[in-house]
């Protein structure tokens, strides 16, 4: 493949990924090496891997191991991503590297490309501050079967544009383009969904759990009757 998704086994353009692939060639190496290794399949496996084969996206490129629906951690991670969180990322969530607001919709596009499967391009604005200047990004999921068989890891691949700033730098996400895979092999039309487009109704297995537990809401006690009347402010007073 050279520039485009596959539909059965034709090019079409890249509109799916808002053309992306064009201003991050990087992630399109990935994507090539990745549909190289699959075939017909519908997902290569991860023991196929050969580094040498993507060497120019190796900083930007890493290995996502599924714990849960909707949480992914990284196994393997390139130098620019630490560098764009300031610390070692193996073993931290993917959702770290997004915005609270865009956690929710990460955690669905990887469920997407786990259970559909599919593949994944998103794009991405840096967050703003004090020493973080404007920063464009894509990012990039394929999936991958385990040892075991199951699809539970996936090769990814995070390219930016624009000086990193201080870090660590987070994202909010513009658009999402999935690509479900055909048992055949073949690729359907890309679904994208812009960021300004209302949010679909999602059940609560997509909700993003991180490092932390949900917050519960407030729930008055059975036992306390429920007030009838305006509360009301007493003043005591004492004289020694």
């Amino acid at each position: 493949m050279s520039d485009g998704f596959v539909e059965g086994r034709n090019v079409v353009s890249l509109e799916g990924a808002g053309g992306e692939a064009m201003r991050f060639p990087v992630l399109q190496d990935v994507e090539n090496y990745w549909d190289s290794l699959r075939g017909d399949r519908q997902v290569p496996k991860r023991a196929e891997l050969d580094p040498r084969r993507i060497q120019s996206a190796l900083s930007t490129s890493f290995i996502l191991e599924r714990l849960a629906p909707g949480i992914a951690r990284f196994r393997l991670a390139g130098s620019h991503l630490n560098e764009l969180m300031g610390m070692e990322v193996r073993g931290m969530p993917l959702t770290c590297f997004f915005l609270p607001e865009s956690r929710k919709r990460v955690s669905n596009s990887l469920e997407q490309v786990f259970d559909a499967p599919a593949k994944a391009w998103l794009t991405l604005a840096g967050d703003r501050g004090i020493g973080k200047p404007p920063l464009d990004a894509c990012l990039l999921l394929l999936p991958l079967r385990g040892d075991t068989g199951d699809i539970n890891r996936a090769l990814g691949c995070l390219s930016t544009m624009g000086p990193l700033g201080r870090a660590p730098r987070r994202f909010d996400i513009r658009s999402t383009a999935v690509t479900p895979i055909l048992s055949d092999g073949s690729l359907q039309v890309p679904e994208t969904i812009p960021n300004e487009w209302p949010a679909r109704k999602e059940t609560a297995r997509f909700e993003p759990l991180g490092l932390a537990e949900p917050m519960r809401g407030f729930r008055p006690s059975p036992h306390r009757p429920p007030r009838t009347e305006r509360p009301h402010l007493y003043l005591v007073k004492t004289e020694d």
